[in-house]
């Protein structure tokens, strides 16, 4: 009855409510603009000029290797090099984009080459636009920073000849010269991380398109020069190696072969390195200190150093001779720079093909797989992947894990960068060791920090393992000895050696679960797509599975799904609908008629496994706190799992919670035990533990389960383990994700109750997602901490696991900037704690606008 009234009131209203959802996305996405929009051309070699630190020859090496590129007689066809300086200080007087403008024009008229060549400055703080005469520009002051109308031009023309194109612009700038942040803040010119990497993206896109470059030629190049050493800041104060991270450019790495060079060379190639960036040659400028050899040394030869001859001192000097004497090692650069790109083109263009002759993916009909639509990851920078494309040109794009690459991912760039500080740290001092009867720093702090988060109150033992799968098998071990050691008679049993011939130990499971893919966990699950005969010969299903009442939003409303047998006249509409997703965790629902229901039903299924008079036996419960992950994304009602787990007790039954997917704020707490306001015997938990990082996975218990074990014979210890048991790169990445979550100072989204209860704030737009849920496509949504999950509207075969109706709405995402995985006809997308409100609302936005058009073609379809 109620379903009919909320459909009646969505028909009647769906016009005015669409045409108002529509104002308001148009508003959010004007506020909400994230870096995953961006779109890197690999059309042509674009490179990134780094040093070790400041005054060392930056820009002389790009002076140099534009005139390699520009002013070689050789090529007939069009070339055009785009120079940026994104970031320059101590402007007018010092300007890095003029300086190379200047000298190219020499450079062409002393080597009567021709050369079109321009300069220009784009924003300045007002004092440094105020440096220049009043006839030199036209300014227009913003909040931040002013356009400034500077541009110079250079022409030299020869007619009957193909000229080359030289654009040398420089993106902000300010007067004093001081780091970009210290003058920022001092002429209040402040700029955005997200605003330098926009706009250096557009340039590079502008730059070449306005010169008509063409697709599949080697007439284009971009040089862009940072500012003082790799890591020195940018205008916001992030290290400049962080700041372009999202661009991910190869680069150059201009060394310095003065008297301790060595040291700051490698300290900035390794800098460069632990972020992911790769570095195609070292430049160093020849002080006589042979400084090459050592590095090539340490470095294997597999980054070529180049020596420059010495630069001359004498400021009078126009550089001229020296750029000639030093025209070999540019065009060396140039070469190895230009063989660089084309390998890397090879590379990302024959990674499809190669991948589809030896990958077995999982979870995956290989059929519906061609080549063309094999994602190339280049990388990915905290949530977003760079996803290399084939379009009407080659592209490197940025697409949102919506995924959360199945659930292991939390960290953002920043997070990354230290998670990768932290594990090198650890590999180095450690490597792997052993772990039984041993103790290390990583494994220790790992272990205080769990049973001090999602163990505080109940767990005093860690158990390591490497996977969520194998955090199972060992929690039914546990469960099984713990039901064991509780039960006398089954001991006075196990001492006639009869226990095994009479008893069998089951669990008790819910239907939809999903515990994981090795025998034992699949064992613990109900049958499903993942245990049939043609996937697992063995299952037998060794349990008593429930069918749960579940949760779920339907035209904006909370509403319960309950099974059959828990109909009754008995209850109310306030039984099964909420005016909130909180009414549903409410303790007081514990004395509901609901509650009742299901307590009596749950002491009369287990009636039929208590004593040991049965075959049967149910040894542990295990279950999925609050939202069933694999099974298709199912809130079931908290309250039927808080009275499970009640029911359980009072049977002295083992209790499991299977945190895998559910721990470490994924449904905005900590532990999804909060949420039950219940406490497990045993836990599992993994992937985001480790910021996804790195596998590594652990088994919580108490003191109870624990002693169980404690004998006189090692026979009765504990008899499982993994070579790689707490390994301490895996330990340092868990201990530094834990802390880097729940503290508010790195994690913007932690917010306190009055009762000093730690949450995730609301990442999900209330309103989209009630008008999502009242989408004529769409059957139900789910909505909790990081998770956003919708049920597409299907019938027969277009729903379950093995449906594809989903997969042109997915294409469709993909489109829009969106990874994701789907579940059948079940969509979801998945953030990580740290991710911002206003990134999961364009995500949202994207959604709904992709759906109105998903709709529409499934409607022309059926037609037609």
């Amino acid at each position: 009855m109620l379903l009919s009234l909320l459909l009646r009131r969505r028909r009647h209203h769906h016009h005015h409510q669409h045409h108002l959802l529509s104002v308001r996305l148009l508003l959010l996405h004007h506020q909400c603009k994230p870096l995953s929009t961006l779109t890197i051309s690999l059309s042509h070699p674009t490179y990134i000029i780094w040093s070790s630190n400041t005054s060392l020859g930056k820009t002389l090496v790009s002076t140099g290797l534009s005139s390699s590129f520009l002013l070689s007689p050789s090529s007939s066809n069009a070339k055009k090099l785009l120079y940026l300086k994104p970031l320059q200080t101590g402007f007018p007087s010092d300007s890095d984009s003029r300086f190379l403008f200047q000298k190219l024009s020499s450079l062409s008229l002393r080597r009567n080459l021709p050369l079109l060549s321009s300069h220009s400055v784009l924003l300045s703080s007002l004092p440094a636009a105020k440096s220049f005469k009043p006839n030199e520009f036209s300014v227009t002051e913003s909040q931040e920073m002013c356009e400034l109308g500077f541009y110079e031009e250079s022409k030299v023309l020869e007619e009957g000849r193909v000229v080359p194109e030289l654009v040398s612009e420089t993106l902000y700038a300010w007067e004093g010269a001081l780091s970009p942040h210290l003058a920022a803040e001092r002429e209040g010119g402040a700029v955005g991380d997200c605003e330098v990497v926009k706009k250096v993206e557009r340039r590079l896109r502008e730059g070449l398109l306005e010169g008509g470059v063409e697709r599949g030629r080697l007439d284009g190049f971009c040089v862009l020069e940072t500012a003082g050493g790799v890591a020195s800041p940018g205008p916001s104060g992030t290290l400049q190696c962080d700041l372009y991270r999202p661009l991910r450019f190869p680069g150059v790495l201009v060394g310095d072969g003065r008297l301790g060079g060595i040291s700051g060379t490698i300290s900035a190639y390794e800098s460069l390195k632990l972020r992911g960036y790769d570095v195609v040659a070292i430049v160093i400028e020849d002080h006589g200190l042979v400084n090459e050899t050592p590095l090539m040394s340490y470095l294997h030869n597999r980054v070529p150093v180049l020596v420059l001859p010495p630069i001359p001192q004498d400021p009078s000097n126009n550089l001229m001779e020296w750029f000639d004497e030093s025209r070999n090692v540019f065009n060396s650069l140039k070469d190895i720079m230009l063989e660089a790109y084309l390998e890397r083109m090879q590379r990302l263009n024959e990674m499809p093909r190669r991948a589809g002759d030896v990958f077995w993916w999982p979870f995956t009909q290989h059929k519906f797989v061609p080549s063309c639509t094999v994602a190339v990851i280049d990388s990915r920078c905290g949530e977003n992947f760079s996803v290399y494309k084939v379009q009407n040109k080659e592209v490197i794009t940025q697409q949102f894990d919506a995924c959360a690459s199945w659930w292991t991912q939390g960290p953002d760039a920043t997070l990354q960068t230290e998670l990768a500080r932290d594990m090198g740290y650890a590999a180095a001092r450690f490597g792997h060791v052993m772990f039984p009867e041993n103790v290390y720093e990583p494994a220790l702090e790992c272990a205080e920090l769990l049973l001090d988060g999602v163990g505080k109150g109940w767990a005093s033992r860690v158990y390591f393992s490497d996977n969520g799968s194998t955090a199972i098998e060992i929690a039914l071990k546990m469960a099984f000895r713990k039901f064991i050691s509780d039960h006398g008679n089954f001991l006075e049993l196990l001492k006639n050696n009869s226990a095994e011939r009479c008893i069998e130990l089951m669990v008790l499971a819910l239907k939809g679960s999903y515990h994981g893919d090795t025998l034992g966990a699949m064992e613990a699950q109900a049958p499903s797509s993942y245990t049939g005969f043609l996937q697992q010969p063995w299952y037998t299903g060794r349990g008593l599975f429930l069918d749960p009442p579940t949760v779920f939003m339907n035209n904006g409303k909370w509403t319960l799904s309950l099974p059959e047998v828990f109909y009754s006249e008995m209850l109310k509409l306030e039984d099964i609908t909420f005016r909130s997703r909180d009414e549903i965790f409410l303790k007081n629902r514990d004395k509901s008629t609901l509650a009742g229901l299901y307590s009596s039903y749950l002491s009369q299924h287990l009636s039929q496994y208590s004593g040991l008079s049965g075959i049967k036996q149910i040894g542990a419960l295990i279950i999925e706190p609050v939202i069933q992950g694999a099974g298709g994304m199912h809130m079931v009602d908290p309250l039927f799992q808080r009275m499970l787990v009640n029911e359980c007790r009072h049977c002295r039954i083992p209790v499991i919670f299977d945190e895998v997917f559910t721990g470490f704020w994924r449904l905005g707490v900590e532990a999804a035990a909060e949420l039950l306001s219940c406490v497990p015997d045993i836990a599992c938990f993994a992937k985001v533990m480790t910021g996804g990082i790195i596998p590594l996975a652990v088994t919580l218990a108490t003191d109870a389960v624990f002693d169980s074990f404690i004998g006189d014979s090692k026979l009765t210890a504990l008899l499982h383990g993994h070579s790689y048991t707490a390994h301490a790169m895996g330990c340092t990445a868990a201990a530094k994700s834990i802390k880097w979550f729940k503290d508010p100072m790195t994690n913007l989204n932690i917010t306190s109750e009055k009762s000093q209860k730690m949450l995730l704030r609301e990442l999900w737009d209330a309103e989209l997602v009630q008008q999502i849920s009242s989408h004529p496509s769409v059957s139900r949504v789910v909505t909790l901490g990081t998770l956003f999950a919708l049920e597409l509207q299907a019938d027969g075969s277009n729903a379950g696991y093995a449906s594809l109706y989903a997969s042109s709405l997915l294409e469709m995402l993909r489109e829009d900037g969106i990874y994701t995985r789907p579940l059948g006809n079940v969509i979801y997308f998945m953030c990580g704690p740290c991710t911002s409100p206003q990134i999961c609302t364009q995500q949202l936005i994207k959604l709904y606008r992709r759906l109105e058009e998903f709709t529409q073609v499934k409607r022309e379809t059926k037609i037609n």
